[in-house]
């Protein structure tokens, strides 16, 4: 299902970001087309050479090289969906907390695509409050987060904090984009939250429907493709 589809990758200063190039393989011979972002920590880890040549165009890893900028908001218009990965623990934190410093986190935060991570961190990181609150807040906002995998990390130790392999990330994405399908062309009406009926100027009968699950389904109804009309109660945010 990546076939036909516009991929931009972005990849940070990990030293899983050397499993990027057979990721950008496996995207461009799936049928993808790739765009690739490099913060500058990740060129000490993977050269964009290497990564240029598998993806069959330039990469980007500045706002501007003194004579022309990369803009920003138009790569964020034109992916359908914006990965990155390796995610590290740092990039994590900008993400989290809207730093725009780099390249990556301005089209970040100017991408109106879906954006999906996966987090490449040694274990103790991985398991840090302040990596989970990060992680949780990136997903509030909408961003979806490939599972870390169990094994051997840089540090020799085993443990929780090893990206997905780049095999399992395109079998994510293959998934990810059947999914959005699934309910295409599909026109859904969804009612939620409290009703009030008037008793008269004053008074009503009402019910205390939080609405919450009425504003799920809609979210899920519209990951599928469908298109969603939410008719809502009163609610609390």
């Amino acid at each position: 299902m990546v076939n036909n589809k516009k991929i931009l990758l972005g990849i940070t200063g990990s030293i899983a970001a050397y499993k990027a190039a057979a990721l950008v393989r496996l995207l461009v011979k799936a049928g993808a087309e790739v765009r690739v972002i490099m913060t500058p920590a990740a060129c000490e880890f993977i050269t964009p050479l290497t990564l240029s040549t598998l993806a069959k165009t330039e990469v980007l890893s500045n706002l501007s090289d003194g004579i022309s900028w990369a803009n920003h908001v138009q790569l964020g218009r034109w992916a359908d969906v914006m990965l990155v990965a390796p995610l590290s623990c740092n990039t994590l934190s900008k993400m989290a907390h809207g730093i725009c410093d780099n390249l990556l986190q301005a089209v970040y935060l100017s991408s109106v695509c879906p954006v999906v991570v996966a987090p490449a961190m040694d274990e103790d990181m991985w398991h840090h409050p302040s990596t989970k609150n990060n992680l949780l807040t990136l997903e509030n906002a909408g961003n979806i987060v490939i599972p870390v995998n169990n094994g051997e990390l840089a540090s020799g130790l085993f443990g929780e904090g090893r990206m997905a392999e780049p095999e399992e990330i395109v079998l994510w994405l293959d998934s990810f984009f059947a999914k959005k399908q699934q309910l295409a062309g599909t026109n859904v009406l969804i009612t939620a939250g409290p009703t009030h009926e008037a008793i008269d100027p004053v008074r009503f009968i009402g019910n205390a429907s939080s609405g919450k699950m009425g504003v799920a389904l809609a979210k899920e109804i519209y990951a599928r493709g469908g298109t969603v009309t939410l008719v809502a109660g009163p609610m609390q945010e």
